[in-house]
């Protein structure tokens, strides 16, 4: 179940990048990108599987333009959120982001075209959220849904906050496991944790969550 999380969370990582200028709506950001994506590992797959430096990098230049990280992260403290300091919640952005974005990152060597079909929109398009449903193929054959939740910015740029696996949001998710670290220690232990150990401060807490 690990492995085929790790291929699609990956691909969900991957699909949120920066739009084309001509390039409005939320559905249209998402299938432009799969192709474009698509090019990018064809010319430099064997690169980045080499160099894990490179393969962050490119990672974080798809997603960070396109994902409002500040906005998911407040969801992920929940609770805390309010409690924390400005620069408790610029710390923990930037290394839960982190963590994430280490350990999903060799899932997105597995990416190859047609594996993502970005779903017809349907209804109308609301003008503060947007939901861009897809399906993901895996390597048995198995498809999967994965919703990629996006919210409008005060600069009018339509951004993702959330990714929901069949039904399960990484929102919900990580913010029960947050909060049950955050009561366990506190919120300034859970950063240093998550900026000293990455991606195995993560995968920690998901071990946690499943005693």
């Amino acid at each position: 179940m690990l492995r085929i999380l790790t291929i699609v969370f990956a691909l969900a990582l991957t699909v949120v990048a920066p739009a084309r200028a001509d390039v409005q709506l939320p559905n249209d950001v998402v299938a432009s990108l799969v192709a474009d994506l698509s090019k990018t590992l064809d010319a430099r797959r064997a690169e980045l599987q080499a160099n894990r430096e490179e393969l962050l990098k490119t990672i974080d230049s798809l997603l960070l333009p396109r994902f409002d990280i500040d906005y998911a992260s407040i969801l992920v403290l929940g609770q805390y959120a309010p409690k924390a300091s400005p620069e408790q919640r610029a710390r923990f952005a930037k290394a839960f982001y982190n963590s994430l974005a280490h350990r999903y990152a060799e899932g997105l060597l597995k990416y190859t075209e047609g594996r993502v079909k970005v779903l017809p929109f349907k209804g109308e398009l609301n003008d503060k959220r947007s939901t861009v449903q897809t399906q993901v193929s895996l390597d048995d054959g198995k498809n999967v849904a994965v919703d990629y939740s996006f919210r409008k910015t005060r600069d009018g740029e339509w951004k993702a906050y959330d990714v929901t696996i069949e039904g399960i949001s990484y929102i919900s998710n990580y913010r029960n496991q947050v909060a049950a670290e955050i009561q366990k220690t506190n919120l300034d232990a859970l950063i240093a944790r998550l900026e000293t150990q990455g991606e195995k401060a993560l995968e920690s807490m998901d071990q946690d969550n499943k005693k």
